[in-house]
């Protein structure tokens, strides 16, 4: 492999962001336009050689964009960037300035990784002015800062990582990518409850602000965006950690199904939305009989509040009392459910499990379940519908009014049973 270029001082007559109240260097920025003449045309955007990254990006790295990526040590924000960024760096200048290793150690993760990156500048700094004036002096238009937690700013007197240094180290970057039109990701590092660390205004400051997730143990990484000013949020990018790095994950909907040999009780696949991408789930439920004065309720994936309130929904309106079991509900393989379309998956799973009886192979359900027992339709119904055909789903329980209006060519080999009551969902289930 070509050794990569490590880019030495750079000097100090770089653009700098005006914190004096003068003349910025981006004056032509400060003088008032028409909006319709600043907004035609989609914004430019940059492939980053990695489909599902540009996936969560909203279709790639918006030009003068920032972007902010957090998640728990060791899970792959670096090995992401690095990827992403060897990938950059063929079409366009890209600068990857690191805090935390040295340009040996990049050198050689990039190696591990079978990365080729001959035109990928790098910059061992924690000065947050040297790392925009060797961005200036190199025309870098990708800036990778790792991490924003490592960085300085000149004239701050407090640590790196302090609330002081990071909001104005942010405010620099962000300045220099608006004011030079340079794409910058940064890495962010995250507190013991999963948010990144530091003040909150740092996630307001940015465009773009992603979540690294995964569950203990799984090889399988999901990026999330919980901000995005140039796409959808809530958009998700499947990856695989392998020896190689980051492996992308075209069909999602594959790795989190098990596919039980034999029929188990208390698994049912459901369908749920992430972002614009429809996506195939398990759902599993173990009822057990309680010996404790207050029974269990765990929710691993679905909000736990929202368990109870269903399990009483289930008494009052379905006739299946819990108050005398453990209840535990999993979403298969670490995904977080944030739609009310798990209600009726959850449900059926736990009555499966109390009867012990498995439910069929080919079922998939999704539903909101109302505190009257009313079954509630959900947004894209029939595009979920599709995924489950596509995926050679049979039977298909789903709220009425999300039962297709029309033929579909795309639903061919799937019977659809829309239900408008939990009663009803029940006794479907049981046939």
């Amino acid at each position: 492999m070509t050794a990569l270029h490590g880019v030495g001082a750079a000097p100090r007559a770089g653009v700098r962001p005006n914190r004096g109240g003068g003349r910025s260097a981006a004056a032509a920025g400060s003088v008032p336009s028409v909006l319709a003449s600043d907004a035609d045309g989609e914004a430019e955007r940059l492939p980053t050689g990695l489909q599902e990254f540009d996936r969560v990006l909203g279709g790639g790295l918006v030009v003068g964009s920032v972007t902010l990526i957090g998640g728990d040590p060791g899970i792959g924000k670096s090995t992401l960037l690095l990827q992403a960024a060897a990938a950059l760096s063929a079409g366009v200048v890209t600068l990857y300035a690191t805090g935390e290793e040295s340009l040996r150690q990049v050198g050689l993760r990039a190696r591990r990784l079978g990365l080729h990156p001959e035109r990928l500048q790098l910059l061992a700094e924690t000065g947050v002015e040297q790392v925009i004036e060797a961005a200036t002096s190199t025309g870098a238009r990708v800036l990778v800062v790792d991490s924003i937690q490592t960085m300085v700013a000149e004239g701050v007197d407090s640590s790196p990582g302090s609330v002081t240094q990071l909001r104005e180290s942010a405010a620099m970057l962000v300045h220099f990518a608006k004011s030079s039109g340079t794409s910058v990701l940064m890495i962010g590092h995250v507190t013991k409850e999963g948010a990144i660390a530091g003040p909150r205004i740092l996630e307001h400051m940015v465009d773009t602000v992603l979540y690294f997730e995964s569950d203990s143990g799984s090889r399988f990484r999901v990026v999330r965006a919980v901000k995005n000013r140039f796409g959808a949020a809530n958009e998700i990018g499947v990856f695989s950690m392998e020896e190689g790095g980051l492996r992308e994950v075209r069909n999602p909907s594959a790795i989190f199904l098990s596919r039980h040999e034999t029929p188990v009780s208390g698994s049912v696949v459901m369908v749920t939305r992430e972002g614009t991408r429809p996506m195939l789930i398990e759902v599993q439920a173990l009822v057990d009989e309680s010996h404790a004065a207050n029974p269990r309720r765990v929710a691993v994936g679905l909000e736990g509040n929202r368990l109870a309130l269903l399990l009483a929904v289930l008494h009052r309106h379905g006739g299946v009392l819990l108050s005398a079991h453990d209840v535990f509900v999993n979403v298969v393989g670490g995904v977080r459910v944030n739609e009310t379309a798990a209600d009726l998956p959850a449900l059926l799973a736990a009555v499966s499990s109390l009867d012990d009886r498995p439910l069929l192979q080919d079922l998939v359900v999704f539903g909101e379940v109302g505190l009257a027992g009313e079954i509630r339709p959900v947004p894209f119904g029939e595009e979920r519908l599709r995924e489950a055909a596509k995926h050679g789903f049979k039977r298909a329980i789903v709220p009425r009014q999300n039962a297709p209006k029309r033929d579909d060519a795309a639903l061919h080999g799937l019977e659809v049973i829309g239900v408008s009551r939990l009663e009803e969902a029940l006794a479907a289930a049981r046939r």
